[in-house]
């Protein structure tokens, strides 16, 4: 990722520091266990937990002579432990190390976006319950249906990121497995104690089955459970792009001092934060195919998945951090106008009350068929000639008699619509 959408903590997790780091930890726990079996001297540990280092630079060149990763770290680790160092990789294979120290840096990227999304969430209720009954219009298809309030928007919006952890939760789960069962997957030459040692030290449990790597529908799921997340983030930004049109603007990004909205027109506020989601959010998402089509290997295993890997791991999990942090402070800091809502929901004169009169005309015993036609035909009037719903209804002799003027007048009410929200919050938050 570019430094313009990365996080230094989630950046760190996939620094080669880190991961280097990992692999030795690995490395040390398998060595220790192997010396409690007898298979190396207890002796020969003490010198590799206490000598044992790397150097990258070293590393990486080393690896442009040989071509290989592990091989070129073990070497670098050797030249700092020294004899002791023959003891180190007993019985494992390279996959061993690279594929238990990925489900580590997954499940440490996994606990930073699940305190991202407890953030997200903490932000969303806050103003769900601050604008719980400000009144504004639901739309169907972009246009005006039937009052709803924002406050049910920003519910709408916490019960799916709810979702989002769980399933975020989940896939943490499910990737935190570990590896140490040689070539093929066998444990010819390691003991599967080791694995369920090492795995236990690094928080992590031992894969059932691993032929020679984890199985890939573990990442698959994971790198799933972030698109759904990012496709999330942009359903919420696509309604916060829409509701800051200018003909709407029934909430807005906040604009701070001295901030610029464009190089050529002096007067613009544009929704950049939401319009930034979108695109992050499709970039994400990209991850979700490459991370499926890796299920299928070879046999027991090729490095097909290897390269692409190198790339999502980092990428998906710094790109969805960033989006998730960005979205927090869009939340916190979304300017709302209720005036504004509640200018566009009487916009149209009356017509988002035309199911409550269908309803009530079908009470008063007028076939559904009939009582569309006579709501039907006032409501077009509104739309075709500007005129005002209740007005036509009145003056409607059909209307008036099957309900009276009374009963007209009363369905224009918008606690009717709005009865059951304390309902939908409870169902949302509790309480």
């Amino acid at each position: 990722m570019i430094p313009r959408y990365t996080r230094p903590e989630m950046a760190q997790i996939w620094e080669p520091e880190n991961r280097f780091r990992i692999w030795l930890e690995i490395e040390t726990l398998a060595c220790e266990k192997q010396a409690e079996l007898g298979v190396i001297p207890t002796e020969a540990v003490q010198v590799i937990r206490e000598k044992g280092d790397f150097d990258i630079a070293r590393i990486d060149a080393i690896e442009a002579e040989v071509k290989h990763d592990v091989i070129a770290f073990l070497t670098s680790v050797a030249e700092y432990v020294g004899p002791e160092a023959r003891f180190i990789h007993q019985g494992m294979t390279s996959s061993d190390v690279l594929d238990t120290c990925f489900s580590v840096q997954l499940v440490q990227s996994a606990d930073e976006l699940l305190a991202d999304l407890d953030m997200v969430l903490e932000s969303t209720k806050a103003r769900a319950l601050e604008h719980k009954d400000t009144v504004c219009i639901g739309r169907s298809h972009g246009i005006h249906a039937e009052p709803v309030t924002f406050g049910l928007k920003l519910a709408s919006w916490y019960a799916e990121m709810t979702r989002n952890r769980r399933r975020l939760k989940a896939a943490r789960e499910s990737i935190a497995t570990g590896a140490l069962s040689g070539a093929v997957g066998t444990f010819a030459n390691i003991d599967p104690v080791v694995e369920e040692y090492v795995c236990e030290k690094l928080g992590l449990r031992p894969e059932p089955v691993s032929t020679q790597v984890i199985p890939r529908d573990r990442h698959a799921e994971f790198f799933c459970a972030l698109a759904i997340t990012a496709s999330s983030l942009e359903r919420i930004a696509v309604e916060i792009r829409h509701l800051q049109r200018t003909e709407v603007l029934e909430v807005e990004e906040f604009f701070s001092k001295g901030q610029k909205g464009s190089s050529a027109m002096p007067h613009k506020r544009n929704p950049i934060l939401s319009e930034n989601l979108t695109g992050q959010a499709r970039y994400i998402r990209s991850f979700a195919m490459p991370a499926m089509e890796n299920i299928a290997l070879w046999h027991e295993r090729d490095i097909s998945h290897s390269s692409v890997e190198r790339y999502i791991g980092p990428d998906a999990t710094v790109a969805l951090d960033f989006s998730l942090r960005r979205l927090n402070g869009l939340i916190k800091n979304l300017v709302v106008y209720p005036d504004n809502m509640l200018r566009n929901l009487n916009q149209m004169r009356g017509l988002v009350f035309s199911q409550k009169i269908l309803l009530d005309l079908t009470q008063a015993g007028v076939s559904r068929e009939e009582a569309y036609r006579m709501v039907q035909r006032n409501a077009m009037k509104v739309w075709d000639e500007g005129k005002d719903f209740q007005e036509e209804l009145l003056a409607d002799a059909a209307v008036v008699e099957a309900l009276g003027e009374e009963k007209i007048r009363e369905s224009f009410d918008l606690d009717y619509h709005l009865k059951h929200v304390d309902t939908i919050f409870k169902r949302v938050f509790g309480g």
